[in-house]
C-alpha cells in the first residue's frame, strides 16, 4: 500500500506561486505532475493588484481575452474559443449569466484545453474555477474600506472562528456603490456568503455554504464601429437612452448553496459528495448601436429587454483511491454527476429603431423606440447524467501518467410558449477522453505531452433552435506539450506549452439557403509562457505571454457579405503578455507595478473591424502593519485610450478600457 503523499508549502512560497491545484484533477496534486496547463491567480496577487472582478483577475492569465458579455455578465475567450458556459465554483458548474464578486474568492484556477473528462460539456479552450474562502481554525477578523475614482466606495468584511471543538464558521460580505467613466454608468451591488464546517468525526467533515448577490448596473454595450474601427469619440460616449438608470439597466439576483461531505474510509479510500443549487433572476433593459452607415455616419439604435429566471442543481459523488499494482502507484478518482437546470426566458424588442449621428450621438427618450413586442417566450430544461474515472499513475519517480474517461448523457428540451414556435428536444451521449504522460528527470524539471477532447452541444447555455436540434455536438480536441521548472530553490515556477486546438462541426449559416448547417472548423495553434514566484529575495513576480494563431479553417459562412473561411477568430490577439512585479522594501512597505499588453484583435469573424493593440501600466504602494494594511493603487497610469473587449459576433459592441484611476484601501484586523 502506498503511503499518502503530502505536499508542504509555506505561505511565503505561495505568495504569487501556487504549488498545488485541485481543478485539473479534482485531487490535490502537485502542478508539476499534471500534463496540462493550469494557471492559478493566488489570493495575494489579487489583493496586491486590487482586483475586484474576474476580468481584472484574469489579466494575469495568458491566452485569455475578453467579451463584452452584453453588458450584464462575465464572459471570456480562452485560447480563441468562447467560454461563456465554462465558469465553475469549487468544481460545480456556475454558468448563470451575471457578474461575479470576488469577496468570497480565495483564488482562481484556469485549466487550459478541453476539460470535459471532469467537467462535462463545453470547455473548448478551458475552464475557469473559482475557489471559495472556507472556515478555518484560525480566527479571522478583517474589514476593508475602499474609495477611488469615479465615485467608487466599497466595504468588505471577513469574519471567522471556531464553535467549540466541533465546528468552524466564516462570514464574508461586501457592499459597493460606484459611478463610471462612461456617461450615465453606475454600479450598486451587495453580497453575503456564510459558511459552516462541522467535524462530525475524526474522519468526516461537512461543509455548508451559501451565497446571495444582488448586482444592478447600467447595461453598457459600448461603442459602435465606423469605417473599420470603433468610432473616434470620447470613451465616455454612451449610445443609449437619456435616462439609462431607468431604461438601460441590468439587475441580477443570485442565491446559491452548496453542501460537501468528505469521509475518509481508510488510509487508501475517501468518499466525497458535493451538492449545489442556485436560483438566478435577471431583469435586463438595454439600448445599443445596432447598425452603422459608413457613408452617412448614421447609427440606428435598438432597444430590447430580457427577463430570465434560472434554477438548477448538480450533485457529484466521488471516490478516491490509492493503490499499488506491483511497483506502480495509482491515485484513482471515480465519479458520478447528475444535474438539472431550468431556464425561463422572455425577450422583448421595441418596434422602432431611431437613428442618430455615430460621431455626435443624441440620446433619445425611450418613447422614441415605439412599442414593446414579445419576441421570445420559452423554457429550456437541461438534464445531465455522467460517469467518469481518472488515474494518476506513478510508474517510477521519473515517469507518471494521467488517464481519464467520461461519459455524458445530456438532454435538452425547449418548451415554446409562442404560437408561431414549436417545442423541440435532443439527447446527446458523448465520451470525453484525456491522456498525458510526464517525465521528471529530477526534482525540478517536468516534461509532458497530452491529448484531450470535449463536446459542445447545441444550446448548452442559451436555447437551441429547431435546426440545431437535428445536429450533432461540436467537438474540440487538444494536443499539447510542455515543460514545468521549479526555479530559485523552489520559490518560483516557470512553464511553457505548445498546443493545437481544433474545433469541428461548428454551426454556421449557409449563404444560399440561410439554413443553419454543421459546417465549420476553427484551429488555434499557440505558445504560452509563465513565470511566477519569488525571483530574488523580496521580489515577487507574475508574468505570462501567449501567442495564439486562431484561424477559421473551414466554413461556408458569410458575415456582412464577407466569407469568413480563412479569417482570424474574433477577440483573439495573436500576441498578449502580462507582468506584475512587487518589491518588499522593508519596514512594512511594498512597492510594485506591472504591464498588460494585447495585440490587435478583430471584433467579429468577418475581420472588418479592428480593435487596436494596447499597453497599460499599473502601480501599487502598500504599507502593512500588525493591525492594518493601507494600499494605494493607480491603474492605467498613462491614461491609455484603448478597447478592452468586443462582442465576437457584432462589430458594433466595443467596450473602451477604463482611464487612469486611483484607489485607496485600508484593511483592518481586529
Amino acid at each position: 500500500m502506498l503511503a499518502p503523499v503530502e505536499v508542504q508549502a509555506t505561505k511565503e512560497l505561495e505568495v504569487y506561486q501556487a504549488v498545488t491545484a485541485s481543478s485539473a484533477t479534482k485531487i490535490q496534486a502537485p502542478l508539476k505532475d499534471i500534463p496540462q496547463t493550469v494557471n492559478v491567480v493566488t489570493d495575494k496577487l489579487i489583493e496586491d493588484q486590487a482586483a475586484h472582478s474576474l476580468q481584472d483577475t484574469l489579466r494575469n492569465v495568458p491566452g485569455v481575452s475578453y467579451h463584452i458579455g452584453d453588458g450584464q455578465r462575465d464572459q471570456f475567450y480562452i485560447r480563441g474559443f468562447d467560454a461563456i458556459g465554462d465558469l465553475f465554483i469549487d468544481g460545480l458548474r456556475d454558468d448563470a449569466l451575471y457578474f461575479r464578486d470576488l469577496a468570497n474568492i480565495e483564488r482562481v484556477e484556469v485549466v487550459k484545453g478541453p476539460a470535459a473528462v471532469l467537467y462535462g460539456r463545453g470547455s473548448s479552450g478551458g475552464i475557469i474555477n473559482r475557489i471559495t474562502k472556507k472556515p478555518s481554525a484560525t480566527p479571522i477578523r478583517e474589514a476593508e474600506i475602499t474609495v477611488g475614482s469615479f465615485g467608487q466606495k466599497r466595504l468588505a468584511v471577513d469574519v471567522g472562528d471556531t464553535l467549540g471543538d466541533v465546528a468552524q464558521f466564516r462570514l464574508v460580505g461586501a457592499v459597493e456603490d460606484a459611478d463610471s467613466f462612461r456617461d450615465q454608468g453606475g454600479l450598486k451591488r451587495n453580497t453575503i456568503a456564510p459558511s459552516l464546517l462541522f467535524k462530525l468525526s475524526p474522519d468526516t467533515r461537512l461543509l455548508v455554504q451559501a451565497e446571495q448577490l444582488n448586482d444592478r448596473r447600467i447595461t453598457d454595450m459600448g461603442i459602435p464601429a465606423y469605417r473599420g474601427k470603433p468610432a473616434n469619440v470620447s470613451r465616455k460616449t454612451y449610445y443609449g437612452t437619456n435616462n439609462a438608470d431607468h431604461d438601460d439597466y441590468s439587475e441580477a439576483d443570485v442565491t446559491s448553496g452548496r453542501i460537501r461531505l468528505n469521509h475518509r474510509i481508510n488510509e487508501s479510500l475517501s468518499l466525497s459528495n458535493h451538492f449545489g443549487t442556485y436560483r438566478y433572476r435577471l431583469d435586463r433593459q438595454n439600448t445599443f448601436g445596432q447598425a452603422v452607415n459608413d457613408t452617412t455616419g448614421v447609427v440606428s439604435l435598438f432597444h430590447g429587454a430580457v427577463d430570465r429566471d434560472d434554477q438548477g442543481w448538480f450533485n457529484q459523488l466521488e471516490l478516491t483511491q490509492r493503490l499499488a499494482t506491483g511497483s506502480v502507484g495509482h491515485q484513482l478518482l471515480y465519479g458520478i454527476e447528475i444535474g438539472k437546470q431550468d431556464k425561463d426566458l422572455q425577450s422583448y424588442n421595441w418596434s422602432v429603431k431611431p437613428t442618430t449621428s455615430v460621431l455626435n450621438p443624441v440620446q433619445p427618450a425611450l418613447s422614441a423606440f415605439g412599442n414593446k413586442v414579445l419576441a421570445i417566450n420559452n423554457r429550456t430544461s437541461l438534464d445531465v447524467q455522467s460517469i467518469y474515472m481518472q488515474d494518476l499513475i506513478t510508474f517510477t519517480p521519473k515517469w507518471k501518467a494521467l488517464l481519464g474517461i467520461r461519459h455524458d448523457t445530456f438532454k435538452q428540451s425547449v418548451n415554446e410558449r409562442m404560437s408561431n414556435a414549436t417545442d423541440r428536444e435532443r439527447t446527446d451521449r458523448e465520451w470525453s477522453p484525456r491522456a498525458g504522460i510526464v517525465f521528471q528527470p529530477n526534482g525540478w524539471q517536468s516534461y509532458y505531452v497530452s491529448y484531450s477532447r470535449s463536446f459542445q452541444p447545441s444550446g448548452e447555455v442559451l436555447a437551441f433552435t429547431g435546426a440545431q436540434s437535428q445536429m450533432a455536438p461540436e467537438e474540440t480536441s487538444n494536443i499539447e506539450a510542455g515543460v514545468k521548472f521549479d526555479l530559485f530553490d523552489g520559490r518560483a515556477v516557470a512553464t511553457a506549452a505548445v498546443f493545437e486546438l481544433e474545433r469541428t462541426d461548428i454551426k454556421t449559416t449557409d449563404p444560399v439557403t440561410k439554413a443553419i448547417v454543421p459546417v465549420g472548423e476553427q484551429r488555434t495553434r499557440g505558445i504560452e509562457l509563465t513565470l511566477a514566484g519569488e525571483v530574488a529575495p523580496g521580489w515577487q513576480l507574475s508574468a505570462g505571454y501567449a501567442y495564439l494563431d486562431a484561424i477559421i479553417t473551414k466554413s461556408i459562412g458569410v458575415s456582412n457579405g464577407v466569407a469568413i473561411n480563412g479569417k482570424h477568430a474574433a477577440l483573439t490577439p495573436m500576441h498578449s503578455a502580462n507582468l506584475w512585479l512587487m518589491k518588499n522594501l522593508g519596514h512594512g512597505f511594498k512597492l510594485g507595478g506591472g504591464l498588460n499588453y494585447a495585440d490587435d484583435r478583430y471584433a467579429a469573424p468577418d475581420n472588418l473591424v479592428t480593435l487596436d493593440g494596447y499597453v497599460t501600466a499599473d502601480a501599487a504602494l502598500i504599507y502593512q502593519a500588525k493591525a492594518y494594511d493601507v494600499a494605494l493603487n493607480v491603474k492605467n497610469i498613462a491614461d491609455k485610450h484603448y478597447f478592452i473587449s468586443g462582442h465576437g459576433a457584432s462589430n458594433n459592441l466595443n467596450m473602451p478600457g477604463a482611464p487612469r484611476s486611483v484607489e485607496l484601501s485600508a484593511r483592518f484586523r481586529f
